[in-house]
Formats: C-alpha cells, structure tokens, sequence
C-alpha cells in the first residue's frame, strides 16, 4: 500500500531521478513535445509545471531558481524568453498527456507529453497548412446539344442583371478512318 508516498521513485535513487526530470523537463521545454513512459510523463508533469508557473514573474530570483533545477541555460532561456510569454494568460495545465500505445521490448505504457500551447493541430492553426484540394465527385453535369437555353436572374445594387448559359454546340473530330482518306 502507498501510505502517504507522495513520490514515483521510479525504480531509482534519489540523484539519478533528480538528473532524470532535469533532462526530461529541458527536452520537453527546448522541443515542446517528447515521447515517454506514463509513469514517467506524471512524475515530469508535477516537476516541470511549478517551473513554468515561476517563469511567469521574470526576475534574477525567479531565473535562479529555474535554473537550480533545470541545470540547462538554453532551457531557461527559451522558458523565460518564449514559453512565460505565451502562457501567461493560462492559470495552469500547461503540459498534456496523450497516450499512444505499447513499447513493444517490455509491453510499456507509452504517451507524449507536450506543452498544450504549442500543439497546432489540436489548436487548428498549423504552420504552411495549405487548404484541401476539393474533389469534384457527381460535380458539373454534362451537358448534351439538346439542352435548352437556362435564364440566371441576379440583383445588384437595385439593378436587375439577366445572364443567359447557353450549350456549346460539340464539334464532330473526324474519324481516324476518314484522315487515312484524306491524306
């Protein structure tokens, strides 16, 4: 039974688990989403969340003690420089869990965990996302010489304009038969 164990150990010691979130919370801030174990993912989420709250107030004290657990400058460069500023209206919940499947060596549960301002996709707002192509399924009817002549009514500004769509008449290709003739 747990009894009160606040902590995931881990299956470590205390300075290998300490070096452990210290290099998995300055990937997580440098490359906004890494690939992880779910136990390991929670045990980062509680560690890197109070780092990315202090970085809200950007002073010397606040870098110091960043860096006192992150032991990474360009970690707390890019925390207090790019992150602070783009979670500063959000009062928590700054990372997401998604789960993704099995490790298939030793059948572990495996998720990303990744800093929910900078998902674009689930945002909606992707960078060089270019709009789908439409596919014209049952599109333009073919029309036939038999067609009749089709009157279009539209109002501009008060003014009446008619358009008429009349059919273009198919010219008749001659046959391959009737070139060889020909020549």
């Amino acid at each position: 039974m747990r009894h009160g164990n606040k902590i995931n150990k881990l299956g470590r010691t205390h300075s290998h688990r300490k070096a452990l979130m210290s290099n998995m919370a300055s990937s997580l801030l440098k490359h906004k989403r890494i690939t992880t174990t779910v136990a390991k993912a929670k045990a980062l989420k509680k560690y890197v969340e109070p780092l990315i709250t202090k970085s809200k107030e950007d002073t010397t004290h606040s870098r110091r003690i960043v860096y006192g657990y992150l032991q990474d400058k360009d970690a707390v460069t890019t925390l207090f420089r790019d992150i602070a500023v783009k979670v500063a209206s959000r009062p928590g919940g700054y990372t997401r869990i998604l789960r993704v499947g099995s490790r298939p060596g030793d059948n572990a549960d495996m998720c990303f965990i990744e800093l929910v301002d900078y998902n674009e996709a689930m945002l909606g707002t992707a960078k060089g996302k270019k709009a789908a192509k439409r596919t014209r399924r049952a599109g333009k009817k073919k029309v036939g010489a038999e067609t009749t002549e089709t009157t279009v009514e539209a109002t501009t500004e008060g003014t009446e304009v008619k358009a008429a769509a009349k059919p273009k008449a198919k010219k008749a290709k001659p046959a391959k038969d009737d070139e060889a003739k020909a020549e």
